[in-house]
């Protein structure tokens, strides 16, 4: 018997090797190995655009060519049988859109001339050295993980090259936000310099985030005062030191004077004194910082967290060295499945900005939920002009799991990040059936898919905190619900509590003219809009307004019976998730199946969890019967915000 088994193993071995493990990613390229490429000599950067193209190119010959009068902005013309650009990297973007374009059999168009949005394409991965990621689920560091060496990490290294080179990316940021000062030494500088030297072929920098106390801590200066001569000699020296190694270092990433990490205030200076002293040293050898206003707890103790930013930056405006860029989260609190937009992007006119997205899914289900964040990141856009923009950034979902990211289906958010980057018009749809077609094959029904996903982050929104509730996280993993949350140990702006108010007169945050104002950092017709609680929108209304729990809202309901409305639907969006997904089992590979089919089914438990333990809290409050009655029938979603300002 046991011959036997051994006999069918050996048969097929072959199938069994090639079980499905998503760590492809959407790189599913059918190799040919006779493609006719005709291009120029160059640099190592063309020839990774040759052998792609060699290797997969199924049509007829095609002509690589440079040509120095296109702009030198990354961008390339395609047009089915050629691709120029003015660059090497253009010609390797000009390849991946030529293979993209392949596999999902579509027609290259009349090759006009595309380019990226934004100059600075940059993942922030929040790796710590000892291989952990803060806020990362699915795995260990791929940068600093004693699981991957030698050859292995270089190859995992350079696997996460090409993937961002297929979608555009041009950064990387290798370490966490809050940084440990020994990156900085001379054992994580060769570390670095390795990384960059894998990466630099495929037009990816590499940036460091760096603690702003890094010389007082390694001991170096007795102060890390960004106007004291001995602080400013020492980053200097640290920036020429890493420019020796690294010529094409991208810079330095700050987070100061936020959740405790040191920064200009200790010194009585201000945000400008810091970034300006980081840039003076980096701005020799071409080098930026890019300085968060990611900051509260420190100048502004006591004052509605959500415009602590504007507070500590709007009287700062235009005193920034030009290397610089402020770099701001999407909404002012902190990537809450839904927020407005942020007012510092409001305030800031005469100061370089970048947009912070997270990738990675803290507070939108972590790895075990299915939430696709496009409609997030395209409702953002709606209200701030990517012109207005230097930079995009977004927080990491890489880690050294096989699948690279956890979940099957959060891929889609590491690759809807590169597509809105490199064009922020593309709509959430288009992106998503792009990513359907060459992540499952175009024999799916990717409309079907595309419509769960689009949908998937309304429904996170609807089981988790509609109606602009927001931070009614457990503690630390921000995971499940804690709506009692309070600890006085802690900060009580981190308190679920704080955010809620829920009482027996109303439940909500009051921020407009007559509560703590954070409606007036708005510019109009927003600040009007928010303002008055007759035509604040639905979506961000417990938000900005303290309400009564009878309150009607425009569709003839109580706030009460909404918000249960609005916690069941959430559970039957799932469910109807569930339904759609078995019914594309034919389509799918045994193993993604099962793997999406298990983690849909803790989404459930999950949205169940978050709606009885939501309503039976507030309910002691409200002292109303919960009146939607729960089916097994999957309701289509109502249109969604995120639908409504989804642009094509």
């Amino acid at each position: 018997m046991k011959q036997i088994i051994l006999s069918l193993l050996i048969a097929f071995s072959p199938l069994l090797s090639q079980a499905e493990d998503g760590h492809a990613l959407w790189l599913r390229y059918k190799p040919c190995n006779k493609a006719n490429i005709i291009a120029p000599q160059g640099g190592p950067t063309l020839q990774l655009a040759v052998d792609e193209l060699q290797r997969y190119w199924q049509g007829p010959a095609l002509k690589l060519i440079l040509n120095p009068n296109l702009k030198d902005d990354d961008g390339f013309i395609y047009d089915g049988d050629s691709i120029c650009a003015h660059s090497e990297i253009g010609l390797l973007y000009g390849a991946y859109e030529a293979l993209r374009i392949q596999a999902q059999e579509a027609d290259p168009g009349l090759g006009g001339y595309t380019a990226p949005k934004f100059p600075r394409r940059i993942l922030d991965h929040w790796d710590n050295l000892d291989g952990t990621i803060e806020r990362g689920y699915a795995g260990r560091s791929i940068f600093f993980s004693a699981h991957l060496k030698g050859q292995a990490w270089a190859n995992r290294i350079k696997e996460y090259a090409r993937v961002n080179a297929s979608i555009g990316l041009n950064g990387s940021v290798l370490n966490n936000v809050n940084a440990a000062p020994k990156v900085l030494t001379a054992e994580y500088i060769d570390t670095v310099c390795m990384i960059a030297n894998v990466l630099r072929p495929y037009g990816i920098k590499v940036y460091l985030s760096v603690n702003f106390g890094s010389p007082k801590a390694l001991g170096y200066t007795k102060t890390a005062d960004p106007l004291d001569k001995s602080v400013i000699k020492w980053w200097r020296e640290k920036a020429n030191e890493i420019y020796k190694r690294i010529p094409d270092f991208g810079g330095f990433l700050v987070k100061a004077n936020s959740e405790g990490q040191p920064g200009p205030f200790d010194y009585g200076r201000t945000h400008a004194d810091g970034a300006n002293m980081l840039a003076d040293a980096l701005a020799p050898h071409g080098g930026i910082v890019m300085w968060r206003s990611f900051v509260y707890g420190a100048k502004h103790k006591g004052e509605d967290r959500v415009k602590q930013a504007v507070s500590e930056f709007k009287d700062l405006d235009g005193l920034f060295r030009s290397n610089v860029i402020l770099q701001s989260k999407n909404g002012p609190l902190d990537f809450q499945p839904r927020e407005p937009y942020a007012p510092i992007f409001d305030n800031m006119s005469k100061t370089p900005q970048a947009v912070e997205f997270q990738i990675t899914q803290e507070y939108t289900g972590q790895s075990k939920h299915l939430v696709y964040l496009a409609p997030m990141w395209k409702e953002f856009f709606y209200f701030v002009s990517p012109d207005s923009l230097k930079a995009i950034a977004g927080v990491s979902n890489v880690g050294d799991d096989t699948n690279w990211c956890g979940h099957p289906f959060s891929q889609a958010n590491w690759y809807a990040f590169g597509r809105l980057a490199w064009n922020p018009s593309l709509s959430s749809d288009f992106i998503a059936q792009e990513w359907i077609s060459q992540t499952f094959g175009n024999e799916v029904d990717s409309y079907a898919l595309a419509d769960m996903m689009t949908t998937s982050r309304e429904a996170c929104v609807n089981y988790m905190m509609p109606l602009g509730l927001h931070h009614l996280f457990a503690f630390d993993h921000h995971y499940g619900p804690e709506p009692n949350g309070f600890k006085a140990e802690y900060p009580l702006e981190w308190c679920p509590v704080y955010y809620h108010k829920a009482s027996k007169d109303g439940i909500g945050f009051d921020r407009s003219s007559t509560g703590t104002n954070a409606v007036s950092q708005y510019r109009e017709p927003y600040r009007s809009l928010y303002n008055d609680l007759k035509t604040c929108p639905d979506e961000y209304l417990l938000w900005f307004h303290h309400v009564p729990w009878d309150y009607k809202l425009r569709n003839g309901d109580t706030l009460w019976d909404e918000l249960c409305a609005l916690y069941y639907r959430g559970i039957e969006q799932v469910i109807s998730y569930q339904k759609l997904w078995n019914k594309v089992r034919p389509q799918i590979d045994r193993e993604r199946w099962e793997h999406v089919n298990t983690l849909l089914g803790v989404q459930l438990e999950s949205a169940e969890q978050w709606r009885d333990t939501i309503l039976r809290y507030f309910q002691q409050f409200s002292k109303l019967p919960i009146k939607y009655a729960y089916t097994d029938i999957a309701y289509p979603a109502e249109p969604s915000v995120s639908t409504i300002y989804d642009k094509p």
